[in-house]
């Protein structure tokens, strides 16, 4: 049994990882800014960020997950959002680490392939050092060198970098369905994007995997070693729903809608999870058919 501690972990991804580590027997520590009871056997909500220290017992592993969402349009407020959410909270969380009388073994910290930047040719692994200069990108850079403080504290620190998360009450999968559902599903923008996903599932797998084995250091790439074009994207989720895959939906018109945003679906990366491979681990979801399959039916 691990005692794992989490930030933002009533999120979307913190939610799908606190139901795995229960299930392996885990014990899970959740913090929050609001007062919550309890209501599982195994998990904790311990609030903080207030006046009080908040109280933990020994702590095997931190993961942070906590941030603003980057779902919206990205006004200049909203983009000051994105970035001082993810650095307040990271410092916070370093704060309250390094009172700590023993440290945790391991720091888990959720990044982005987005520190990569975008390319329809180059294919980016872990060994990949230049970044991006988009504001994704270089809000990625600035939490990851936020994160890297744990270093300083003797804890093997881990940046874990997901790519487009799929699940089937939270991401971008319900969107990007829904035309289909309606048979109005087609290839969006060039179609050539490419599209660097991971099932939900796999996400917690490779997180527990990582509290696991002091080999992962540093970057690791949480995507599946299957990355499709967008237009494979669309064909195989008309393929899983039986459903037409015929109505292009422009640049444009995404453009339109979500103005700078639009660049997370109409621009993309071939992001390989190399690290994770190297060490053995197993994708129960590697191929797009399968995991739409899981999620879709």
């Amino acid at each position: 049994m691990k005692r794992i501690l989490i930030s933002g972990g009533t999120g979307f991804v913190g939610s799908a990882l606190t139901k795995h580590l229960k299930s392996l027997g885990d014990e899970v520590y959740i913090l929050t800014r609001k007062e919550r009871q309890s209501q599982a056997q195994g998990v904790n909500y311990i609030q903080w960020m207030g006046s009080k220290e908040p109280k933990l017992p020994q702590i095997d592993a931190v993961v942070n997950l906590a941030g603003e969402s980057i779902n919206g349009r990205w006004t200049d407020e909203k983009k000051k959002a994105i970035l001082n959410s993810r650095l307040k909270v990271t410092e916070e969380l370093l704060n309250l680490v390094g009172k700590m009388p023993q440290k945790p073994s391991v720091w888990i910290n959720a990044s982005a392939i987005g520190y990569y930047g975008t390319s329809e040719t180059q294919v980016f692994t872990e060994q990949t050092e230049e970044h991006g200069s988009d504001f994704l990108a270089e809000v990625v850079k600035a939490w990851e060198t936020k994160a890297k403080g744990a270093e300083s504290l003797g804890i093997r620190t881990v940046l874990t970098r997901f790519g487009l998360i799929l699940g089937r009450d939270g991401g971008v999968l319900p969107q990007l369905s829904l035309p289909y559902r309606f048979f109005a599903g087609g290839t969006v923008g060039s179609g050539d994007q490419w599209v660097s996903w991971v099932h939900i599932d796999d996400v917690a797998e490779l997180i527990r995997d990582v509290i696991e084995n002091a080999q992962y250091t540093g970057s690791v790439n949480v995507t599946s070693p299957h990355p499709v074009t967008m237009r494979e994207f669309g064909q195989a989720t008309g393929d899983v729903l039986h459903r037409p895959h015929w109505l292009p939906a422009p640049s444009f018109a995404f453009k339109l809608l979500f103005g700078e945003m639009s660049m997370l679906i109409l621009k993309g990366q071939q992001v390989v999870p190399e690290k994770a491979q190297k060490l053995g681990f197993h994708f129960t979801y590697p191929h797009i058919k399968g995991a739409l399959h899981d999620l879709l039916q």
